[in-house]
């Protein structure tokens, strides 16, 4: 595509009145962005634009610093990607309002398909459970090799983003705002790393755009479309995450849902999509499985590897308390007998071994 027709496909991406579906309409009737841009009033009435659309875009083209905003792109060193080239994602190219161009900041790279995506989403609400399940699911998801999506958001958003950075992962941030928009800002540090390392934050929302309650379905389709499927781990009934789950249902997608405590708020979400026909996950070999991909996931130590390792009677007890659940300093302290100093030594030394991890906040799990 040509620079000055790619431009024109920006000004309309910056006016709020056109989506994917009026600018694909444009597009077949003008066949270019720019002709259409150009169009007079009355040609745009003809097409049903309607009156006080066209008279909105009329205002805003003719006061609307094109020519600037393509410099702020550059100056801010982001790259613009139209449904029309070769690297924009096929996936999402595929679904039935995709945008007709991405912003991205990072690298653009990610956008090719060469390694699969899943989307990794859930309330922003996050429970000890909750974190614990997505960073399980999350790294082994890494191990496999594959790309995660979410959309930076508080709890799990976040939490499947850094789990993907801990890990040497690739991941892509789904924004609700423009890509040089920083929302929520105590993710500063996870979008930079995002943005400099590990992915590409992508938007097709305009440079500038704050983020609004209202933008985020629409960002939604987008995680959803361009993932080969979406994993919810935790959520309430009315979590926005199963809007994308919705979405991804439509989109051919597979949708897949982490069982968690009956007695959680925050497990009725995904038991919902479980009643629906969502796939239960508990490992990300069941994500796998279902999409038919290899599963090349190589854990640090197997059960074989572990009975191998040459454990103190103090740390044999540690990791049967942890087996299955995980507990906090003071509670393991408790049910071990353990005084606190020499457990903080032991654990620090089972941390280093990779036999135990630990979560933040006092909370220790086994290094599965």
């Amino acid at each position: 595509m040509k620079d000055e027709e790619k431009k024109y496909w920006l000004g309309f991406s910056a006016f709020p009145g056109i989506g994917p579906l009026r600018f694909k309409h444009l597009l077949k009737f003008f066949g270019t962005a720019e002709k259409a841009w150009q169009a007079d009033t009355k040609t745009l009435l003809q097409i049903n634009l309607g009156e006080k659309l066209t008279a909105k875009f009329d205002h805003f083209r003719k006061t609307f610093q094109l020519d600037n905003y393509l410099k702020e792109i550059d100056k801010k060193d982001i790259k613009v990607v139209t449904i029309k080239e070769k690297i924009y994602p096929k996936l999402l190219s595929q679904i039935s309002d995709a945008p007709f161009l991405l912003y991205v900041r990072g690298d653009v790279a990610i956008l090719n398909e060469v390694s699969p995506r899943i989307g990794v989403v859930g309330t922003r609400k996050i429970t000890s459970y909750g974190e614990t399940v997505t960073r399980q699911i999350t790294q082994e998801l890494v191990d496999s090799g594959m790309v995660i999506v979410s959309g930076m958001a508080y709890g799990v958003d976040a939490v499947a983003h850094q789990t993907a950075i801990d890990n040497g992962g690739k991941t892509m941030a789904v924004l609700g705002c423009g890509v040089d928009i920083i929302h929520p800002r105590v993710n500063t540090t996870l979008y930079w790393q995002i943005v400099k390392k590990y992915g590409a934050v992508i938007s097709e929302f305009p440079v500038g755009m704050y983020a609004d309650k209202g933008l985020f379905p629409a960002r939604n389709r987008i995680i959803s479309g361009i993932s080969l499927g979406v994993v919810v781990t935790e959520g309430a009934e009315d979590s926005g995450a199963l809007i994308t789950a919705k979405f991804a249902a439509e989109q051919g997608r597979e949708v897949f849902a982490v069982p968690g405590p009956i007695t959680s708020q925050l497990s009725k979400g995904p038991t919902l999509l479980l009643k629906q026909g969502a796939k239960l996950v508990t490992e990300a070999k069941d994500i796998l499985e279902e999409l038919n991909i290899k599963n090349q996931i190589s854990k640090i130590k197997n059960t074989d590897q572990k009975s191998n390792l040459k454990l103190t009677k103090d740390e044999i007890k540690i990791l049967e308390l942890l087996q299955n659940e995980s507990l906090h300093f003071d509670e393991i302290v408790r049910k071990s007998g353990i005084s606190s100093d020499k457990l903080a030594s032991l654990l620090t030394m089972m941390e280093m071994k990779r036999i135990v991890k630990n979560l933040g906040g006092g909370m220790y799990q086994v290094d599965l």
